[in-house]
């Protein structure tokens, strides 16, 4: 991996590389990993920040041990989102290098003019060379628009902006799995999740984020559909940054397929949430994957779940593995009666449809 390849990054700073034993902002790791990434920057680098830390950084200030109900979480992090913005612009203020706080949600993304705003939002800044600095919106977001992870935040935006590679920093050396003996070991590359990698990453459980190990596997997988390196670094490290640029074996690499998807299709893939599945015939399965066609109503077998016109639905083969998803020109009801029948419209349109 030379580092020619990487020029447009995305650094995610987990809570655990920004927080010390006692639970405090770790101020000394913050400034650490800044100079670092002021380095990259003044050799030509354009590097976007995707931070956590605004919660533990406002419980701290309120006196809050570990805040439970979602105003709590909230307050904590308006406290926190400031305080943790000074201490940025603190840090780079060193290097004289602006910083701009970007507040993401899901519905600033599944908005196609919101994520072509955000998108020429970041393209400028990296240009004037001030140092994006993003987070989830948490003082407004609901469920519904929660992306819920700065893990899946940081692979959105390393799709949105069209980033070269997305680092993620967190408290172990990189990905491990188990051996026939049950003994961990490293993992230094993977170029498919598997199920067997899903099983591994576990369940979300950390004190202080909101992820753990499968919300990075799933970023992982955004990343590797859109053509996007990644890699998981121990963030207590110092160097290891420049190490992965350098293409020295370090943490665990992901590596992507070959070709980047075009924008707009990184966007259908990635930027909405899927609403419902239409499970289609190997004929329209392959009229698909291998012909580039629009989906026509007589390849389909089953639509499940129940969406609107223009939602984001996921298409699937007979045994239900999702290969591709689009945008629908007709509702689940609307589509139920043209099930398997020829001569009835597009379902969808090959412009609005991404094989994955």
């Amino acid at each position: 991996m030379p580092s020619k390849k990487f020029n447009t990054l995305v650094i995610k700073i987990g809570s655990s590389s920004l927080t010390d034993p006692q639970g405090k902002l770790d101020l000394k790791n913050l400034r650490r990993i800044a100079s670092e990434i002021a380095e990259l920057i003044q050799q030509g680098k354009k590097v976007i920040l995707v931070t956590s830390g605004a919660i533990v950084a406002g419980s701290e200030k309120l006196g809050i041990t570990k805040p439970k109900t979602i105003p709590e979480k909230q307050a904590a992090a308006a406290v926190g989102q400031a305080r943790l913005m000074r201490q940025y612009e603190k840090a780079f203020e060193e290097f004289t290098l602006p910083v701009a706080q970007i507040l993401l949600t899901r519905d600033a993304i599944a908005d196609r003019e919101r994520y072509l705003n955000a998108r020429n939002c970041l393209t400028t800044l990296l240009k004037e060379m001030v140092v994006p600095i993003v987070n989830e919106n948490d003082t407004v977001a609901v469920e519904e628009i929660k992306i819920g992870d700065n893990d899946n935040l940081a692979a959105l935006t390393a799709s949105l902006i069209g980033a070269d590679l997305l680092i993620i920093l967190t408290d172990v050396d990189g990905f491990y799995m188990k051996n026939e003996e049950g003994i961990p070991y490293l993992v230094p590359e993977i170029k498919k999740i598997t199920e067997e990698v899903k099983e591994a990453a576990g369940h979300p459980s950390t004190q202080l984020g909101t992820g753990g190990m499968i919300t990075k596997i799933q970023a992982a997988e955004i990343c590797m559909d859109a053509g996007i390196y990644m890699a998981i670094i121990n963030g207590r490290n110092p160097g290891l940054i420049s190490k992965v640029l350098e293409g020295e074996k370090v943490g665990t690499i992901f590596i992507p397929k070959t070709t980047k998807l075009e924008a707009r299709k990184r966007w259908l893939a990635h930027g909405l949430k899927k609403e419902g599945t239409i499970i289609v015939d190997p004929g329209a399965e392959s009229a698909l994957i291998k012909h580039g066609k629009s989906l026509l109503p007589v390849g389909i077998l089953k639509v499940k779940g129940k969406f609107p016109a223009g939602a984001l639905v996921s298409i699937a083969d007979e045994d239900e593995k999702e290969f591709a998803r689009g945008l629908t020109n007709y509702s689940s009801d609307e589509l139920l009666p043209l099930i398997g029948k020829k001569g009835a419209g597009e379902v969808i349109h090959r412009d609005n449809l991404v094989i994955l």
